[in-house]
């Protein structure tokens, strides 16, 4: 279904300007949200925490899977910061509220909040999660993933989480046996109290990574050495 970027635009515009930078709320991007409603496919629903980069490099070329940045609403920002004040149409990409020196409720971040509810909530099958094993904590409950994305999967349409911990290469300063760790418990403890299924993969390294061309779900991962 075609989008009108006019529209989407102006949503997004309105949902932040003349207002307070510090006082944004889930409901002034609601009509952003509307606007931008994309569907994903069963089974084909990525999430990532503290790892972006890799994210994108292991999926790429491959539309098996989607991250919320691989939508429009995702994509629309661009990366960029945003805000605008009380008092004027303008919008200020310079100097706008820092979410941990100055305030949570700021334009970029009640977006990405709102955006990872709706993409969390219209997720079902099985569904994937790369975390960063190469960290201390591969799950942090602060992060959106753990605060925001795994809080608002629907039990009844998401069956079964699948953790991949991936490793640097090089990296031998942390243990192998990640999915054993008290982050990654934690992580298992919250989705299997929602009534999802919790798998984890550890040993997925920054390799060559080769997808087989069909599989019924998720897509498995063989690492050439």
């Amino acid at each position: 279904r075609e989008k009108n970027c006019k529209e989407i635009w102006k949503a997004f515009k309105n949902s932040f300007i003349s207002k307070d930078p510090c006082s944004i709320t889930e409901e002034d991007y609601l009509p952003l949200m509307k606007l931008t409603n994309q569907t994903v496919p069963c089974h084909q629903t990525l999430f990532w925490s503290k790892i972006p980069t890799l994210a994108r490099q292991l999926f790429q070329d491959q539309r098996k899977v989607f991250s919320l940045e691989d939508l429009l609403l995702g994509s629309i920002t661009g990366g960029l910061t945003w805000c605008g004040s009380r008092g004027t149409s303008e919008m200020n990409y310079q100097s706008c509220p820092d979410w941990r020196k100055d305030c949570s409720n700021n334009p970029v971040s009640v977006f990405w909040k709102t955006a990872s509810k709706k993409f969390a909530a219209d997720a079902c099958g099985e569904v994937l999660a790369l975390l960063n094993g190469s960290i201390p904590e591969p799950f942090d409950r602060n992060s959106i993933f753990g605060s925001v994305e795994i809080l608002n999967l629907n039990s009844k349409a998401v069956h079964l989480l699948q953790a991949w911990v991936i490793h640097d290469a090089g990296d031998s300063s942390f243990p192998r046996d990640s999915c054993l760790s008290s982050s990654i418990n934690d992580l298992k403890s919250i989705i299997t109290e929602r009534n999802i299924r919790f798998t984890c993969q550890k040993e997925y390294r920054l390799a060559r990574k080769v997808f087989p061309a069909h599989g019924p779900h998720l897509p498995s991962c063989q690492i050439l050495m």
